[in-house]
């Protein structure tokens, strides 16, 4: 991950640094190339603006002759009237004609080529005529390459008009050579060049080494993760960080998660170590009856018998449906008419039940999705509990309550203290501590029937019979 995050951060700062970096030199040539061309412009202003040029006397102009500043000046029809040392005997910088000149002269060897177009002034196409004896306010600058000697270079022309006293009209064509500007700007490219890999190695070696320290609670979570791993210890937990940032809600999700984990199997030795106890009492008197049957075959008594055998089936029957619920099994997504399991249940164990329930419920389909067989078991065990715990009656009522479908099995018994209503949904939870293992049965029904609510999307609570009795009532999702 340091790695990872060293090289997208040194792309990022690469990619970052060359836009810059580009955009930097092209904003320094023009601004280069900007003051090449202002210099062009004085110097071709004040070459129209000497007295000989107005008094049309050409021939006496004071002309630079440096190779870095070019001039020329033409007269309306392209006639060369005077030029500096590198421009002498060459035509008239055609490219450069004014747009009002009345006859354009031919290309001239001194152009090399046009690289830019620029209008300082906005003359609408066309350079109005100066007075006489004035030089004109409007420039045009353009960037040309010049053969001078046996290498052509570029340089920033500026063009002005200007009258002679006479009335003649001249353009002077001044150029600045752009040689210093470019080695200007090749320094600065190279100096970026230069500087940008070493630039890069230290945003690198600064982020991974602000990454390593970032990720050091990480480590420090990981290895107090492989630890518990080996150890086996969920009760210890990984050190939490001060900040409030993602590492520290990682590290407190983690104890959490560590927390859940610890008491799902604390849950699980309990389940184990409970189900041995409620195994071992049937399974030891089938082996007593079947040792006292062997030596005395006259004693076996196959009703108790049968019963233990029963009795063993039913247990590990919840024991196996307890373990399918804890595994994730999801119920089935079939649709199952609520009033009618209820009146098929009850009718179904009308031969056995010692009280028979009255039952309630609308003549219309209540339907909700699940596990047919898995609501029939907690209906079953309801009925079951209340058959134990009833004086003398049951009522079943079965209702739609807005989107649900409201299932209530109450009894006329002694109730459940509001203490132990949330106790009585724990595995092997009996309260009823007095009676035979055989009456109050192993404690599983309720927490079979709160577990397969739950898959099913419902709750399932305890509250007082209108009878003085206990009301179990089942809320389910009702399909639509």
């Amino acid at each position: 991950m340091r790695a990872r995050a060293a090289l997208a951060a040194t792309a990022v700062v690469s990619i970052a640094l060359v836009a810059a970096g580009i955009l930097v030199v092209a904003v320094l040539r023009h601004n280069l190339t900007e003051r090449a061309g202002l210099e062009a412009e004085v110097t071709a202003r004040t070459v129209a603006g000497a007295q000989a040029a107005l008094n049309g006397d050409f021939g006496t102009l004071d002309l630079p002759d440096d190779e870095n500043d070019l001039v020329q000046v033409a007269d309306a029809t392209g006639k060369v009237l005077a030029a500096g040392d590198e421009l002498r005997g060459r035509p008239v910088l055609s490219d450069y004609a004014p747009a009002s000149a009345p006859t354009p002269a031919p290309a001239g060897t001194a152009s090399g080529g046009r690289h830019q177009d620029e209008d300082d002034n906005d003359d609408h196409g066309h350079d109005s005529t100066p007075a006489r004896g004035k030089v004109g306010t409007e420039v045009e600058r353009r960037t040309l390459t010049v053969r001078v000697g046996d290498e052509s270079h570029a340089y920033r022309f500026a063009a002005v008009r200007g009258t002679t006293y006479d009335g003649r009209t001249y353009t002077v064509y001044a150029g600045a050579s752009l040689a210093d500007e470019q080695a200007t700007s090749d320094q600065v490219v190279r100096a970026m060049l230069t500087g940008l890999p070493c630039l890069l190695v230290v945003v690198a070696a600064v982020t991974w080494l602000v990454t390593r320290r970032a990720l050091r609670p990480v480590e420090g979570i990981r290895a107090k993760m492989a630890e518990i791993t080996g150890s086996g210890d969920l009760a210890r937990r990984v050190p939490e960080p001060d900040a409030r940032d993602e590492i520290a809600r990682l590290a407190r999700t983690t104890n959490q998660t560590l927390a859940a984990l610890e008491q799902s199997v604390e849950r699980q030795h309990r389940f184990v170590a409970d189900a041995s106890h409620e195994l071992r009492s049937p399974i030891a008197s089938l082996r007593t009856q079947l040792e006292v049957a062997e030596q005395h075959p006259e004693l076996l008594d196959v009703p108790d018998l049968l019963q233990d055998v029963v009795r063993l089936q039913h247990l590990a029957a919840d024991l196996l449906l307890l373990a399918r619920l804890d595994a994730g099994e999801r119920p089935a997504d079939a649709l199952v008419d609520l009033a009618a399991l209820v009146r098929e249940e009850v009718a179904r164990r009308a031969r056995t039940d010692r009280i028979t329930p009255a039952v309630t419920a609308a003549d219309t389909a209540l339907e909700v999705k699940g596990s047919r067989n898995q609501l029939s078991r907690v209906l079953g065990n309801l009925l079951d509990n209340a058959q134990r715990h009833a004086s003398t009656g049951i009522t079943v009522t079965v209702d739609a309550v807005g989107d649900a479908v409201v299932l209530t099995v109450a009894d006329d018994g002694d109730g459940v203290a509001p203490a132990d209503r949330t106790r009585v949904f724990e595995r092997f939870v009996r309260l009823d501590e007095g009676r035979s293992r055989d009456e109050g049965g192993a404690g599983l029904g309720l927490a079979i029937a709160r577990d397969v609510v739950r898959r099913h999307h419902g709750t399932l609570s305890l509250t007082d019979s209108p009878a003085g009795g206990a009301a179990f009532r089942i809320s389910l999702p009702r399909a639509h």
